[in-house]
């Protein structure tokens, strides 16, 4: 296995592991898109909020390039940004594609 698909494995077992203690992110990235629109003034989705911490990760890689956590922050929080915005069309919040 190469170390991308390491990353990209860790990444996934990451997001599944956080899935069952906190379950689906959407409610979580709606509710922090909630403060964020209110303390900003203007609407933030939840997608959004996901797209913002992954820059917040890509900004702090250029500090610290070695860190391997922020690129596996920011690969997550970019697929938790589509999976949020999946479920603006999954009622049920349905994981499986």
């Amino acid at each position: 296995m190469t170390n991308t698909e390491k990353l990209f494995s860790h990444v996934t077992d990451t997001i599944h592991e956080r899935g069952a203690k906190y379950g689906h992110p959407y409610p979580q990235h709606k509710r922090i898109g909630e403060l964020w629109s209110a303390y900003l003034g203007y609407p933030i989705t939840a997608n959004q909020v996901a797209m913002c911490m992954a820059m917040v990760k890509i900004s702090r890689s250029v500090e610290s390039p070695q860190y391997q956590d922020n690129y596996a922050d920011a690969l997550g929080y970019i697929a938790i940004s589509k999976t949020c915005h999946d479920a603006l069309t999954d009622e049920g919040l349905d994981w499986v594609d």
